[in-house]
């Protein structure tokens, strides 16, 4: 392999520095939100420099931040040597990093604001060895062309380790197949993202964001004020009122809308051999790479008003690869599907689950109460306080029983598992309900565990972990008889 080196596109530069500057953003706002109103200009004052203190301390973590960016672009280096992809960089402290093609899993590509302007791609280099979410390696901003040259590098390596030694190269790759073009199997539409932003979560998320951002500013809010006119409301009508919480209501379903159109914008799923390749975002296109024989466990989900709507979202468990800035390797496969239309690709990506359940081993009767007595620890106390402190009104809260109760049946019909052959399914419910698919070689630990209350009753539970991100992914079959547990363990055993 040639050993000429490589540098990275200067752009580089200024997206090192955008994104340190993103993440100082919070500490910047408090800062200038704290003192910049309030600057006292007036050299000769005695208050003028202990004011200007955390100023000055901001220009200088600016500064540093603008220089490093700077440093890390003039001094990053790549370039390909004996089968490995070679990374060097540092001005004082030379920081090196070697990574052999054959521990490569996926090149994951990205594109932002600034690799779109340019005709620009970030590579992220995804290994088994990689944590947090974070790749392996990252050329932070490349041509497409240096991007390609990364992966037939990778090819050619991985293909040279795989032929005997007499075999000519030149020979084999004239003689290769061309790639084979991807065949999509999924794409969402403009009303499926529409969908999924009123289905999900994505609405409470901007409320709870709202309020935190505003408790950042509390001193500044004119609270008294606002107090005066909502009181003025009430007194005026109560149907003013509601049509303000029904605007701000609406307000945040549009916030959501917009993010989620932004982030899953142009959602596609293709397949292309062994692989499989996902692609999102508007603004910042994203493309990550999965190799069939990498993804753990498949996980459908349906919350409350898409299993009205029969609709799901599908995940798979990867022990490597994922979107960049993501923690865990839990890839999102499928946003939102008509749970009846999902079986179908799903068959054809991995043939060898069986997606139809039609019978699960359900908890029995007996175990009922288990699913929702453990929350009386927390609810009771919490009764008893409003109750005293709030009292004759804080009996009302006598009232949140009914759903503990309600939702501790619910997940009482929902959980249970099924064993066939050499695969595991395990369903059960939170508030979503979750349908947990493993094959038996992906097992990595199978657990299983019992109370003494449970003892009392034969009940007991069941966990399994596949390999996915740090610690694993897992699914709990909880509350089933003894005898199931067992049953469980010993299937894993042989």
């Amino acid at each position: 392999m040639s050993k000429e080196k490589y540098k990275l596109h200067p752009v580089t530069a200024i997206i090192n520095v955008v994104k340190a500057l993103k993440d100082l953003l919070i500490p910047i706002i408090i800062i200038v939100a704290a003192n910049g109103f309030n600057i006292n200009l007036d050299y000769r004052s005695e208050t003028f420099f202990s004011e200007m203190i955390p100023l000055f301390i901001l220009v200088i973590v600016l500064s540093v931040t603008v220089v490093s960016g700077l440093i890390k672009w003039w001094t990053f280096v790549y370039w390909f040597e004996d089968s490995e992809l070679r990374v060097e960089y540092g001005l004082f402290i030379k920081k090196k990093r070697y990574i052999p093609f054959d521990r490569i899993q996926n090149l994951n590509y990205k594109e932002g604001i600034f690799h779109r302007l340019f005709k620009l791609v970030q590579v992220q280099v995804e290994t088994a060895g990689s944590k947090d979410g974070k790749p392996e390696a990252e050329l932070t901003a490349v041509t497409k062309a240096a991007a390609d040259e990364v992966e037939i590098q990778m090819k050619k390596a991985k293909t040279k380790q795989k032929l005997p030694v007499e075999i000519d190269l030149v020979q084999v790759a004239e003689e290769e197949e061309p790639e084979p073009a991807s065949v999509i199997l999924h794409k969402m539409k403009v009303p499926e993202l529409l969908l999924l932003a009123t289905t999900s979560s994505g609405v409470g998320v901007v409320l709870a964001g709202v309020f935190a951002v505003l408790s950042q500013f509390a001193e500044f809010i004119p609270f008294d004020l606002i107090y005066d006119e909502l009181a003025f409301l009430v007194e005026y009508g109560y149907i003013v009122v509601m049509i303000l919480i029904a605007l701000a209501l609406i307000l945040a379903w549009g916030v959501s809308v917009g993010l989620t159109f932004l982030n899953y914008y142009n959602f596609t799923v293709c397949k292309q051999h062994d692989r499989l390749i996902i692609t999102r975002g508007l603004i910042e296109k994203k493309r990550v790479t999965i190799p069939l024989n990498r993804v753990q466990a498949i996980k459908l989900a349906e919350n409350p008003f898409q299993q009205l709507l029969g609709l799901a979202s599908v995940a798979v468990e990867s022990a490597g690869g994922g979107f960049s800035g993501e923690n865990d390797k839990k890839i999102i496969l499928f946003p939102l599907i008509a749970k009846k239309e999902v079986f179908a690709p799903l068959a054809e990506l991995f043939p060898e689950y069986d997606f139809q359940v039609n019978q699960i081993v359900q908890p029995p009767k007996k175990a009922q109460p288990f699913f929702y007595r453990i929350d009386f620890v927390w609810l009771v106390p919490l009764i008893g306080a409003v109750s005293y402190f709030f009292y004759p009104y804080g009996l009302l809260s006598l009232l949140l029983i009914v759903p503990i109760v309600l939702l501790g049946r619910w997940q009482f019909k929902t959980t249970g598992f099924t064993v066939k052959d050499q695969q595991i399914t395990i369903v059960s419910r939170l508030v979503s309900r979750v349908t947990f698919y493993a094959l038996k070689k992906r097992v990595q630990i199978t657990q299983g565990s019992q109370t003494y209350f449970q003892k009392r009753r034969n009940i007991g539970s069941v966990k399994i972990i596949v390999m996915s991100g740090i610690a694993g992914a897992s699914a709990t079959a909880r509350h089933v008889e003894q005898r199931e547990v067992e049953k469980i363990l010993t299937w894993y055993e042989h």
